[in-house]
């Protein structure tokens, strides 16, 4: 009578009165099984031998020995936990590094509880209050002052001012221009009606003109080149009875040298300086 042959699927090996593994139905000693089929351990880096036994998680194995809190070291089999970059820590040591702090009371946002966020702060939902009504704010319209936040009701009846030009409130991007308030989109030149909330502007009466109306409603002109004075950014210009010039344009009329700080004749409307004008009777 022939004995069955009882093999190792991988080595030939027979298996008969060893000890052997069984995978998809087919069965290898134990060496090959380790060789061919075995995980290695995510802590310690060695085989999970089919003696052991193989915990996964996403990809990865350990040893039942080497599944622990990566901060406490506290066993993790049949336990919550949560990875952070990769790393397994139970629920507490998380809580403790990993959850937010309230930026109001200071203590812990417990993980799966509702956690409000304004500008890279957190709050529990039932801190984030108006700093005035103490009403919580949750997802509706806030305003921020140095002070604390504030829901919108609040925040106009305690601080808001009103725009010049509209009458509403202001509550961000307030312009301010003698002693009244606008709307940076309501701040327009008296003359075109254009936007000045990033243009050099010039008043003229308390009423503001972009520059480009303003040189044509009101600057003076020099008797040079005719163009408009504006006196802006320290701009300097001489005046000499009803006439002005900028200070480039300020130059004999015969050998153009400036005249600015310097002695000057005159004839009819020509300035000249003292060599040119010598022999012209002056008007000073």
């Amino acid at each position: 009578m022939t004995t069955a042959r009882f093999d190792c699927q991988h080595c030939t090996t027979s298996l008969l009165g060893k000890k052997y593994v069984l995978k998809d139905d087919n069965p290898y000693c134990v060496s090959c099984y380790e060789r061919v089929f075995c995980n290695y351990c995510e802590e310690c880096k060695e085989a999970i031998g089919s003696d052991s036994k193989d915990l996964c998680y996403q990809g990865r194995h350990w040893h039942k020995s080497c599944f622990n809190c990566a901060k406490c070291n506290h066993s993790l089999v049949e336990k919550p936990f949560v990875t952070k970059y990769e790393r397994l820590l139970c629920s507490e040591c998380y809580t403790n590094e990993c959850s937010s702090k309230c930026f109001h009371c200071k203590k812990t946002i417990m993980p799966g509880s509702r956690k409000m966020e304004f500008k890279g702060n957190y709050w529990h939902e039932t801190c984030f209050v108006c700093e005035h009504c103490r009403q919580p704010i949750g997802t509706k319209p806030l305003i921020s002052k140095e002070s604390g936040n504030y829901c919108v009701p609040c925040f106009q009846k305690e601080f808001a001012h009103y725009c010049s030009f509209c009458k509403k409130v202001i509550t961000s991007g307030e312009i301010t221009f003698g002693n009244e308030t606008w709307h940076k989109e309501c701040f327009l030149c008296s003359g075109c009606r254009k936007e000045l909330c990033e243009e050099e502007f010039m008043s003229k009466d308390d009423y503001p003109f972009c520059l480009d109306c303003y040189n044509h409603l009101f600057a003076k002109k020099c008797a040079t080149c005719a163009k408009p004075i504006t006196g802006l950014k320290g701009a300097k210009f001489i005046c000499f009875q009803d006439r002005q010039w900028h200070s480039e344009c300020f130059n004999c009329g015969k050998c153009s040298v400036s005249l600015v700080g310097e002695g000057f004749l005159t004839q009819n409307k020509e300035i000249f300086c003292r060599k040119c004008g010598s022999g012209v009777e002056a008007d000073i």
